[in-house]
């Protein structure tokens, strides 16, 4: 299966047949009923107004004919396109609210490799759909009950590539993120930006904050050099290069710019879980209160939360889900381990730029090299791994007899299954975006994770009779 239609949009490889792949018939059905929500939830605009959709798109390879399908599809439902071309998922969400529109669309499918694209949809606050609304254009989506424009009605096209520049603005207005501190240690930074969109806005963020730049990767024609998800066994190159060139550290983003991972100085990866560590540790140093990260992400964030007598809660993986929380618990910092961070200071979305800003500005202020800040945090180590799904396969009759079995221990199981031990724990969860079953485990060594996570695969594979 590699279309997969979820509430969080819709995701899928390019080419093949209607319905199994991400075809330019599934990229209209799927803006088209988009469009048709949004139209039906303004009801009638009052003064001939129109709908207003804000669009931008990652560099991959696909991406100009899935941006011109959906644009024009919108065009065709009444709805105003204001289009930002080459640009990154926080961009999008922060020029929704800025341009006024009744909602936008990242075109990107994130971490996955080149052959794959998604339509990521937003409200009008520039934040992701809840899961109701989710449900919602699926259901539009199955029953294709669309009513395009007459041709007086259609909407118009307004370019806009200025919001790049404003992100970056934005981002150096920030109280906590100081630029000047920052120009003065002539810091020097490696950064991967997987030939997409952050090739272009993180090297233009660095340089207005007076650090040296050396660009890897950083030409934005979607021809991934290696697999985009910001992990260890992908990142050689930078790691490498980092030692070579004796900079301060390096920065990786994934195709669309919203996570974040740090290589320090030794050529070691800093963490992508440890990323959202640092910059809370320094927001909360200077801004005390509480924090929110997903259930699959380190301890070590409650650690730092509770150093600065703050208060520290677990949501449902999903960004949705984290900024939910963020929002009943008056969260000042949060994000998922996957390294987003999430300051609501600039709004409500996983930020790349707003980390390194906020991290350049910490290792400003501090005495010590990439390596030592990360030497100075409680040391987790996680194992990351998965189960590839066959429809044979009953996932919720899995994560139920794992339930059963450790019912005498702290289970939570608000998404899938997680097992707090005393010394370390286990998530058991259903991907949104892959046919896969992750399972995610930490201890206080990477041995002890990688037996924990050996042993529960051996069980699922158990109960599954795989």
């Amino acid at each position: 299966m590699t279309l997969i239609k979820s509430i969080s949009g819709i995701r899928g490889t390019i080419g093949g047949k209607v319905g199994d792949n991400l075809t330019p018939v599934d990229a209209v059905k799927f803006a088209s009923a988009y469009g048709t929500f949004l139209k039906e939830r303004s009801g009638k605009l009052e003064d001939g107004r129109k709908l207003k959709v804000v669009i931008g798109r990652d560099a991959r390879i696909s991406g100009p004919m899935i941006h011109n399908l959906v644009m024009n599809t919108l065009l065709g439902l009444g709805i105003d396109v204001i289009d930002l071309g080459l640009s990154t998922t926080p961009t999008v969400e922060i020029a929704v609210p800025m341009e006024k529109a009744d909602g936008g669309i990242i075109l990107t499918a994130s971490h996955n490799p080149k052959q794959w694209n998604a339509l990521k949809l937003l409200n009008e606050k520039g934040e992701f759909l809840s899961g109701a609304n989710g449900e919602e254009i699926l259901e539009i989506a199955e029953a294709e009950a669309f009513d395009f424009s007459e041709v007086d009605d259609l909407g118009e096209i307004t370019i806009n590539d200025s919001y790049m520049d404003i992100h970056i603005d934005e981002v150096l207005d920030l109280p906590l993120v100081d630029a000047e501190a920052v120009a003065k240690r002539k810091f020097k930074v490696v950064v991967d930006g997987v030939n997409s969109t952050g090739g272009i806005i993180i090297p233009n963020l660095l340089e207005q904050m007076g650090v040296e730049v050396v660009k890897l990767y950083c030409e934005p024609n979607g021809h991934f050099p290696h697999n985009p998800e910001p992990l260890k066994e992908h990142l050689g190159d930078i790691c490498k290069l980092v030692v070579e060139e004796k900079a301060d550290f390096g920065i990786v983003v994934d195709p669309d710019v919203d996570r974040l991972a740090f290589i320090s100085n030794d050529g070691e990866m800093f963490g992508e879980e440890y990323t959202l560590v640092a910059c809370a540790d320094y927001v909360l140093s200077k801004t005390p209160g509480n924090t929110v990260s997903n259930m699959s992400s380190s301890r070590a964030l409650r650690d730092i939360t509770n150093k600065h007598n703050g208060s520290y809660q677990a949501s449902a993986v999903g960004e949705v889900n984290v900024v939910e929380l963020m929002k009943k618990t008056n969260a000042i910092i949060g994000g998922e381990g996957n390294g987003g961070i999430i300051y609501p200071e600039l709004h409500y979305g996983r930020d790349s730029l707003v980390g390194v800003a906020l991290f350049l500005t910490y290792l400003a202020n501090q005495d010590k090299t990439v390596a030592e800040l990360r030497a100075s945090y409680p040391q987790y180590f996680m194992s990351k791994n998965k189960i590839e799904l066959t429809p044979q396969i009953d996932v919720d009759a899995i994560l139920g007899a794992m339930t059963e079995k450790y019912k005498n221990e702290d289970c939570t199981t608000i998404d899938g299954v997680k097992i707090d031990f005393a010394e370390n724990w286990v998530h058991l969860r259903k991907s949104n975006t892959e046919p896969i079953i992750r399972i995610y485990t930490e201890a206080n060594t990477q041995e002890k994770a990688d037996k924990l996570a050996l042993r529960i695969i051996e069980e699922i594979k158990t109960v599954a009779g795989i």
